[in-house]
């Protein structure tokens, strides 16, 4: 073709044709993603030029400066992005523009090989984040010369009815795009809004985005704006920092910097608590920063929350809250990864199936987990105030991450009897070294509230043999508890559900005991299972208790009573179980009872005795008003 050349009219190969308006309205969630595709086109195109200068420095055509432009006209409604990158000739900008399953840089790469191929890793993939333009313009022109190239081009489309192609006369190398904003996307042809999106998306390219500087107008002394004729001379600025972070030597990088990127990243005033900056190659090769926040965010508990980790390819931001890069009980993490495997034009859906991104995950994840373990051990004050802040978020993680319960189950806290306050402080391994003699199981409780739990009449034979009792208050501590069921090879046992076994912390004394009790106890219980048939599975002795007259005892596999409360409440339906009552002999109201010769006031006996259990576990009456009547009589019987 010469410059004279007329236009001619191309139709886009069929694949085009059928995927551009699904790339359009799917692959690309944010609007704003246009701009940093584009930049990131320019950008890898002035690094493959850098690149094939290395055999050929003529390419330059005496300008090494590599850049990238950023313009607008508000008035035309138009944005431009130009780079002095390698450009391409007519042929490629048919098979690189007119073409998604083709790209230039992608043939490029396959070509090379050895050394070459390794120092190539900054050049990514030209073509498919193109079409993203269209979100944003109703027509598109792209004017280019390649590299050591007399002849140049323009291609023009609105995205749906094919391109154009003419000759141009374009004197400088590399790639000209100016998109014709659509009337509703007016607010892009404004320098802030540029700027702003640059620095969100594009602030960590290594090259210079630049834009002419703000000028602002001259005033006379009665504050009217000066006119001139004279139009002044306009200078570029850079805009972006043009200096990815996480790819320097930590050596390099002080304590403050890092902070402040922290904040950038996270939109966080207050420091990060701790972070992990990690560079790894090998069959993978990427970088992360990763961090922990000092204070929850806001939407920690949200359905929408978005995660807060940045992928990047290349030194390429792509997305955030990529929900692939770390698992949900980690949701607070912010930080960075960087991977040079990746393609640039990686969408959502291939993150959710791709294999590096998992591997990418997995390793993330046992750095973030040691980064918690270190402070744990090194800085016991700092952790403590991690795990207030983010302590029910990680309690999730024996649930959802089995490849990493025993790391975890080492980091979770816990309120004990050993303290009796409601602060989280204790860790298993604590626990464990403070175990009896003899003692083979972790023993806890959980309850609707700390102050309930620390009450709750299950623990009164362990307070009077000394044995500590994990107190579990949280709502998210029955989920948590179905994974986490033993550690350090000891099981964790609820001191609330099924048959209580102390093994050799009971004294042979104690067995005898126990055994005479329930002889004696034989009718009393026949007459409460008779009553209460409709309402237990059974009526049985209790070894739990030493002052109260009675509890209810669940299976080994149930859910406790007040979070089957939450269930119900929140609409789940709830499997029909009958819970055990256990009692006290010895109580006075248990005595009382069995002298009882009136059968009606006795089966009113058994059942203010069971819902008080009941009420004491946190469950909720069937029959309240029924309840509050039958006490009333029996306290005026008794008055």
């Amino acid at each position: 073709m010469t410059q004279t050349q007329a236009k001619e009219s191309m139709q886009f190969q069929t694949e085009v044709d059928q995927l551009l308006q699904l790339m359009i309205h799917s692959l690309y969630s944010n609007k704003e993603i246009f701009l940093r595709e584009l930049i990131s086109n320019g950008a890898d195109a002035c690094d493959k030029l850098r690149f094939n200068a290395i055999s050929d420095d003529t390419l330059y055509e005496g300008d090494g400066d590599l850049r990238v432009e950023v313009e607008f006209d508000e008035e035309a409604n138009t944005v431009t992005i130009r780079d002095n990158g390698i450009g391409m000739t007519r042929e490629q900008v048919i098979d690189n523009i007119g073409t998604i399953a083709k790209s230039g840089t992608k043939e490029f790469l396959s070509k090379l090989s050895g050394d070459a191929a390794k120092d190539s890793n900054l050049i990514g993939q030209f073509g498919v984040g193109f079409y993203s333009a269209f979100i944003v313009a109703d027509k598109v022109s792209l004017t280019t010369r390649a590299a050591g190239s007399t002849e140049s081009v323009t291609w023009e489309s609105n995205g749906k009815s094919g391109f154009t192609l003419e000759a141009a006369d374009k004197a400088s190398r590399g790639t000209e795009i100016v998109l014709h904003l659509q009337e509703d996307e007016k607010e892009f042809a404004n320098g802030y809004r540029l700027r702003n999106v640059i620095s969100t998306y594009s602030d960590h390219i290594s090259l210079p985005v630049m834009m002419y500087k703000n000028e602002m107008p001259e005033y006379d002394e009665e504050g009217n704006v000066k006119e001139s004729d004279e139009p002044k001379a306009k200078e570029w600025e850079v805009v972006n920092k043009a200096k990815a972070l996480w790819t320097q030597p930590k050596s390099e990088i002080s304590d403050e910097e890092y902070q402040e990127f922290y904040k950038h990243i996270a939109h966080d005033y207050t420091d990060a608590l701790a972070w992990s900056h990690n560079n790894v190659e090998g069959k993978l090769e990427y970088k992360s920063l990763l961090y922990v926040p000092a204070k929850a965010q806001m939407d920690l508990w949200e359905p929408e929350q978005r995660n807060g980790i940045k992928l990047y390819v290349q030194r390429v931001f792509i997305m955030d809250d990529t929900k692939n890069l770390m698992p949900n009980y980690l949701r607070f993490v912010r930080g960075v990864i960087d991977s040079n495997d990746l393609p640039l034009n990686v969408s959502r859906e291939i993150l959710q199936s791709n294999q590096t991104v998992e591997s990418m995950k997995k390793a993330s994840v046992k750095k973030v987990l040691g980064l918690l373990d270190k402070m744990a051990k090194n800085e016991p004050e700092k952790y403590q105030s991690f795990w207030d802040e983010f302590g029910k978020v990680v309690k999730e993680g024996p649930s959802e991450d089995t490849s990493n319960k025993e790391q975890i189950a080492k980091l979770i806290r816990f309120s004990s009897t050993e303290t009796d306050v409601e602060k989280q402080n204790v860790s298993l391994e604590d626990y464990v070294s403070r175990m009896q003699e003899g003692q083979e199981k972790i023993y806890y409780v959980t309850a609707d509230s700390f102050t309930a739990a620390k009450n709750s009449p299950h623990l009164e034979v362990f307070r009077a043999k000394g044995i500590e009792v994990l107190l579990l208050s949280d709502r998210v501590d029955e989920w948590m508890i179905n994974g986490l069921t033993e550690f350090d090879g000891k099981q964790l046992q609820s001191v609330a559900k099924g048959e209580l076994d102390l093994g050799s912390l009971d004294s042979e004394e104690d067995k005898e005991e126990q055994k005479k009790t329930e002889e004696e106890a034989q009718p009393i219980l026949k007459q409460l299972k008779d009553v209460l048939a409709d309402k237990v599975e059974d009526v049985r002795v209790s070894h739990r208790l030493t002052s109260s007259p009675s509890c209810i005892v669940l299976g080994e596999q149930d859910m406790a009573l007040y979070m089957q409360q939450l269930m119900k409440q929140a609409g789940h339906e709830m499997p029909s179980s009958k819970p055990i009552l256990e009692i006290n002999p010895t109580h006075p109201l248990l005595t009382r009872m069995e002298s009882e010769t009136d059968d009606e006031l006795f089966k009113d006996w058994a059942s203010i005795l069971f819902d008080q259990a009941l009420l004491a576990e946190g469950g909720q009456l069937e029959d309240p008003a029924g309840f509050v009547h039958k006490l009333n009589a029996l306290m005026l019987k008794l008055s």
